[in-house]
């Protein structure tokens, strides 16, 4: 199934913007790492960017921890996601070698064992670490065999060029609302599908509740569904920051494929939403805490 690629329609005014970001892409990692400090500070400190929703997440979510160390799990967030941000913006022009050295999936023979069996992979991830860095590093290991649903853009330019920042390095990409129907189109093809699983669903009736970081959370169900329709296998990836500008990604298997579910208990949902409190507990400060992840509240 071919979809649409986004087109350069977009504004002339958006053209100095486009060449700012690409000159910034081109300068070297450590060149970037103190422009992230910069973006740090002027989030941290004179934008508060997100400020309440920060700090409200964290301490909702850590309700035993002291004021201490609530700030300084958002201090560190604030650092992680200025980094987050050069990081992505690298996606642009960064060579493919470089990217490798940077990015090591630990456990590769996960995905190459079902690959060989020619099966269709679920991965699902979250917005923990570098999530934008997940997909390239399964697309630079399994050539044309991974397609990213993503959410598109309402803005022109940046709907253009965030496409171009993920597809650059070999992924492949679905809108999410076309999920079901690119699945129906590639069945049978031996290929990967990545998610980000994390995100709020805009209505209680679209949700699956369960208790994560101290407080009544809710996912979407579709990975479920998805799983036992298509008798796809359901990997977790986990991804880590071993320092700065250099990260692991270790697979998790959370389902085989072929086991009998009880769609009713959404199990790979409740699966996969307990590794993402794991690594959120792990690692708090590298989780998108300026989401309005608990936004929707339980009827």
């Amino acid at each position: 199934m071919n979809h649409p690629k986004p087109t350069r329609n977009f504004a002339w005014y958006y053209l100095p913007v486009e060449a700012l970001l690409l000159g910034l892409s081109r300068l070297p990692m450590p060149v970037l790492y103190v422009v992230a400090d910069g973006f740090y500070l002027l989030m941290r400190y004179v934008l508060r960017y997100r400020h309440r929703v920060v700090f409200g997440n964290i301490r909702n979510s850590f309700p035993d921890k002291p004021e201490a160390e609530v700030r300084a799990i958002a201090h560190g967030f604030y650092r992680h996601f200025a980094d987050t941000i050069v990081e992505i913006l690298k996606l642009a022009t960064i060579s493919p070698a470089e990217f490798n050295r940077r990015v090591v999936i630990t456990n590769p023979e996960l995905g190459d064992a079902y690959f060989a069996k020619g099966r269709t992979i679920m991965c699902l991830g979250s917005h923990h670490g570098n999530w934008e860095w997940i997909a390239p590093a399964g697309a630079q290991r399994w050539p044309g065999q991974v397609v990213g649903v993503y959410k598109p853009l309402s803005n022109p330019f940046f709907e253009y060029f965030v496409y171009r920042l993920r597809t650059r390095l070999g992924t492949g990409l679905i809108p999410m609302r076309e999920t079901m129907r690119d699945m129906e189109a590639n069945r049978g093809k031996v290929r990967s599908l990545s998610m980000l699983s994390d995100q709020c669903p805009p209505k209680s009736r679209y949700a699956y509740w369960t208790r994560t970081l101290n407080q009544d959370t809710a996912f979407f169900t579709g990975s479920d569904r998805l799983a036992v329709t298509y008798q796809c296998p359901v990997l977790y990836a986990s991804i880590r920051k071993v320092r700065r500008g250099y990260c692991t990604i270790t697979l998790d298997e959370i389902y085989d494929g072929t086991a009998p579910l009880n769609l009713a208990e959404h199990p790979i949902t409740e699966a996969f939403a307990r590794r993402v409190e794991r690594d959120i507990m792990e690692r708090p400060a590298e989780y998108l805490w300026s989401h309005r992840r608990w936004k929707l509240k339980k009827e």
